[in-house]
């Protein structure tokens, strides 16, 4: 398009000067009309600088952190979510003595589930002048909810039950000021980009119904604490710096590590001690981005029972590289996450003597834990013009990962093999419409030269993602 309107200009220039001479002749030289190619190649060259120019802002534009932020210039209210419903056919057992005696759960039968694990509103207003505000509400698996009945069998005595599991949680609030387009701080309840699917956490960005195992196991996903942010642009870079308050090592696990510690079982966040996160991400390559991240952050104070982590710190230190590629029809994208935790001892032997009514799991806490994680999916409709015009994309997928929650321990904590774990599955994604995807996937969770029984689970879902406003 470009080339068609150069040479187009070049015309209506060349029947100008025809015209100016009144009819006369023309005669150009040799160097006039090189002259004139130099010119036009320049013109090309500086045409298709342009738009390579405006392919990779579009590319950062579509790999931003949140939905609302792609979204602003739209509009000054925007609405808008992303959700999920599952279906999933177990084909072994969830008995937690499955590992104790795996020869007894050799040959139980399969069971099902339905759920909603995510179900999330937004709404986000551009005030002016720089100024924005975002919140989102989270329900997981459904919400929750209670009822208060009077029981006839317990003498007309008024009883509260849980009537539905679930959980509803304000997953982001944040005010954002924009000075420039490198320079941006955004106050509030926050995501904390750590790996791969903290910063790309929608369903329409990763291939698995549910999200992906490795990272889910060690982190928490999504990881939303309340700080600082300072992000922003430059060239072909996005940057951000984060302050927040640290977690809390009374809620660490042998199965999850550092994973729990970031939500808080009271009606506020203790504040004790804090933490940083940082992450940068590039474009330079088309249809690349290769990112890394960080987070360090002192534990142990921020408990209620801070008195029983006395002289004890608990630094959190983690580290990760993702990556992802798409062009050519080709999605795949990689993972890596290492954590380790200082005075891991002395914490689980302090959760694991706490008192019964602690939200702690008081078991024994790994000093460090691995996740890694490797997608690649191919679109069979980016060969089929019109398909790919209308934007459908029917992928084929596969994925490879590791985790291990306690993949090394301090002297004295004894490893538990059950968490040493390999995933491995493969699947579909089709997309009829940008925002909406189909999945189908079947996984098997594996444990290499171990007794335990593999795991395979078959799974079929739909989400969507986007704003509701324009």
């Amino acid at each position: 398009m470009v080339k068609r309107i150069i040479y187009i200009t070049f015309l209506i220039g060349c029947v100008s000067v025809v015209w100016s001479q009144n009819d006369s002749t023309v005669t150009l030289t040799r160097s006039q009309y090189e002259g004139i190619l130099q010119r036009l190649n320049a013109l090309e060259n500086q045409a298709e600088k342009s738009q390579k120019r405006m392919a990779k802002q579009n590319q950062m534009k579509e790999n931003d952190t949140t939905i609302t932020t792609s979204h602003a210039s739209k509009g000054r209210l925007q609405l808008g979510g992303y959700g999920e419903i599952t279906m999933h056919r177990f084909f072994y057992s969830n008995e937690f003595t499955r590992y104790a005696y795996p020869e007894q759960y050799k040959n139980v039968p399969s069971r099902g589930q339905f759920d909603l694990p995510h179900v999330v509103f937004t709404v986000a207003y551009d005030f002016g002048k720089g100024w924005k505000m975002s919140a989102e509400v989270e329900f997981e698996h459904g919400g929750t909810g209670t009822t208060i009945e009077i029981e006839e069998e317990e003498f007309g005595e008024y009883e509260q039950e849980v009537e539905k599991g679930g959980e509803i949680a304000l997953e982001q609030f944040w005010l954002e000021k924009s000075f420039a387009k490198w320079a941006n701080l955004r106050i509030g309840h926050i995501i904390v980009p750590i790996g791969l699917t903290n910063q790309f956490h929608l369903p329409t960005e990763f291939f698995s119904v549910l999200r992906p195992e490795e990272e889910n196991t060690i982190l928490p996903l999504t990881w939303h604490e309340t700080g600082v942010s300072f992000w922003g642009r430059a060239a072909a870079w996005r940057y951000e710096l984060q302050f927040l308050a640290g977690l809390d090592a009374e809620r660490f696990s042998n199965s999850g590590w550092i994973k729990d510690g970031a939500v808080s079982p009271y009606e506020f966040s203790l504040g004790n001690s804090y933490a940083l996160a940082a992450r940068v991400d590039n474009y330079s390559v088309k249809g690349l981005r290769m990112a890394v991240s960080g987070y360090y952050g002192h534990s142990a104070a921020n408990s209620l029972k801070s008195d029983r982590y006395k002289d004890i710190t608990g630094r959190v230190m983690i580290g990760s590289f993702d990556a992802c590629y798409k062009d050519y029809g080709v999605l795949t994208d990689i993972s890596v996450v290492y954590g380790h935790l200082t005075d891991s001892k002395a914490i689980s032997i302090a959760n694991k003597n706490m008192p019964k009514g602690s939200p702690s799991p008081r078991t024994n806490v790994a000093s460090d834990a691995l996740s890694f994680a490797f997608n690649v999916g191919y679109d069979i409709f980016h060969t089929i013009k019109k398909l790919h015009q209308r934007e459908m994309k029917f992928y084929l997928f596969a994925h490879f990962g590791y985790v291990n929650s306690m993949f090394a321990t301090a002297e004295g904590i004894s490893k538990e093999a059950r968490f040493d774990r390999h995933i491995v599955s493969g699947g579909i994604n089709f997309y009829p419409i940008k925002n909406l995807v189909i999945k189908a996937e079947f996984a098997s969770r594996m444990f290499f030269n171990l007794p335990y029984n593999t795991e395979n689970t078959f799974s079929i879902g739909a989400a969507y993602s986007g704003m509701f406003t324009n």
